[in-house]
């Protein structure tokens, strides 16, 4: 039975890093328009990542223009994913950042984590 579950299953991304909350990321994203497909950067901060093996999911949200939040949720496996640069990883005391949602502006900042 697990034999026929595993050969159902999408295989791993392997353009896909190991990711954190806080971790400000760049998401490369295959978008197909028509006959064409192109590449669109979707950059932002990781509020949290939702952990279910096949189904596994990761949220990550942007401030666009005027102040508006656009969040996005990718799957960890999805073959549409490029690829997912982590540009820079911030200390976070917890999982799930939810608290952004309500921040703007200096409040939103998350500190830098150094090794």
């Amino acid at each position: 039975m697990e034999e026929l579950l595993k050969s159902i299953e999408a295989p791993e991304n392997p353009n896909i890093p190991v990711l954190k909350s806080g971790d400000t990321v760049s998401v490369h994203v295959k978008i197909k328009e028509g006959n064409r497909e192109r590449i669109q950067e979707f950059k932002g901060t990781l509020l949290y990542i939702h952990k279910n093996g096949t189904n596994s999911t990761f949220t990550v949200r942007r401030i666009a223009t005027n102040g508006i939040g656009v969040e996005r949720t990718f799957l960890m496996r999805s073959p549409r994913i490029d690829k997912v640069v982590v540009e820079r990883s911030n200390q976070v005391r917890r999982s799930r950042l939810y608290y952004l949602r309500t921040r703007t502006g200096k409040s939103a900042r998350l500190k830098q984590k150094f090794n």
